[in-house]
């Protein structure tokens, strides 16, 4: 009986230990270091991320007005934020995301900060798996909650300004950046991948007006590659050929992923159509030379 509380006990302290070991993460490579996973304030007061963290809560002036009427309504929300400490967005937005919330009189405590990694092996995940099921494709990602259930967001940059966005969202009046990616994300997920690609063509029209470039869709794509999810990333690869037919980025990127998954002969034939629209790439050119030399 002893042992068995000894045991529980060690393992209670160990449960610990990591728990706070895993928490505020530094990961360095050669000069330079990041965070990984859940963090908070403190770990970005902390050289080298304060250089950047202090000088943009302290510069940053949030609108009186607004933040008065968010000390109102803001507290019954909760927070969750997805943020990069090696990305420029990231490092503008979120010092003045905890101006604003210290400012609001926002509970700290229901704000969950989460650092994703930048390496294609992990390209916008999180180690603890927090941002599965989230479509994270640009960072920083603010999501706002109520009871539990997401009623929107705010993606890689605010359309108006940070509090002004938050206002409108609680006011139930937005429409996030990037917009092409939450709505080609819910069909998806709504049809599956085999009727996503049976129905693209019909769908094209309606989902049209909300592309702007296309590295929009192409972003959105590379997450889901490197989650595992390729043939998602392919439907959505070929989809963004259909909006941007005239672009050849968009069938090299498409190739890219396709030698990726040893898919020679297709990733051939979208090589040829980017080649096509751009005659004298070298980098296209080369890729299907290579190719080519290997079919042979």
């Amino acid at each position: 009986m002893k042992k068995n509380i000894l045991f529980t006990l060690t393992l209670i302290i160990f449960q610990t230990i990591g728990f706070s070991q895993s928490f505020n993460h530094e990961e360095k490579q050669s000069k330079s270091s990041f965070l990984l996973g859940k963090i908070n304030k403190d770990a970005l007061n902390q050289a080298p991320y304060a250089d950047w963290f202090k000088k943009g809560y302290d510069q940053y002036t949030p609108d009186t007005d607004i933040i008065n009427t968010l000390k109102t309504s803001l507290s019954s929300y909760t927070i969750t934020a997805f943020m990069g400490t090696w990305c420029g967005d990231s490092k503008r937005e979120t010092p003045k995301l905890y101006k604003i919330l210290d400012a609001a009189q926002f509970p700290l405590d229901r704000l969950t900060l989460i650092a994703v990694a930048r390496s294609a092996e992990a390209y916008k995940q999180s180690p603890g798996g927090e941002h599965e099921g989230k479509n994270i494709h640009r960072v920083p990602t603010i999501i706002i909650y109520k009871n539990g259930k997401e009623i929107n967001r705010i993606v890689e940059s605010p359309v108006v300004s940070l509090e002004q966005d938050i206002l409108h969202i609680i006011e139930n009046n937005y429409m996030p950046n990037h917009h092409i990616v939450t709505a080609t994300n819910e069909l998806l997920e709504d049809l599956g991948t085999e009727k996503f690609i049976k129905k693209s063509k019909k769908h094209l029209k309606e989902l049209q007006p909300y592309a702007e470039k296309t590295s929009q869709l192409n972003t959105y794509a590379s997450v889901l590659f490197y989650a595992g999810h390729t043939e998602k990333a392919l439907a959505i690869l070929q989809f963004n050929t259909m909006l941007y037919p005239e672009e050849a980025s968009t069938y090299s990127n498409l190739a890219n992923k396709l030698v990726k998954l040893d898919r020679s002969n297709e990733a051939l034939g979208s090589y040829q159509k980017a080649l096509a629209l751009q005659p004298d790439n070298k980098k296209i050119q080369d890729a299907i030379n290579t190719i080519t030399e290997n079919i042979k």
